[in-house]
């Protein structure tokens, strides 16, 4: 089954990624920050990694930015999930190697066609 990693620290955002995941039929695991997000892909590699931008501890553009300088990481799509619309923010993710952005809120298909570019049925 594929496993994605879902990483806000919103509880109320992780609540609606699992239950969509779920019904869906993909794993996943979870990190409320960046540290902790790093921490869960040194245990196991996720497929693909939906990442909130502001977050404590370690945001979510450090976090892509340590994941895509890795040589063993930088292959897992990275998809900014994020209520930050600023053109440059939204730049500087994809300058440190984000795959994708999708603003909050989202519906569940918006957010369906964004894993099935990264994630074929």
């Amino acid at each position: 089954m594929t496993k994605i990693l879902l990483v806000d620290d919103a509880q109320t955002v992780l609540l609606f990624e699992k239950m969509l995941l779920s019904k869906l039929g993909f794993e996943f695991m979870t990190a409320s920050n960046g540290q902790e997000a790093l921490e869960q892909i040194e245990q196991e590699r996720p497929a693909l990694i939906l990442m909130d931008y502001r977050m404590p501890i370690m945001d979510g553009y450090t976090c892509c930015k340590t994941i895509k300088s890795n040589a063993e990481t930088k292959d897992i799509p990275v998809i900014m999930v994020t209520t930050i619309s600023e053109e440059e923010e939204v730049q500087r993710c994809f300058d440190v190697g984000c795959n994708d952005y999708i603003f909050k809120p989202f519906n569940k298909q918006k957010l369906l066609e964004k894993i099935k570019k990264f994630i074929p049925e």
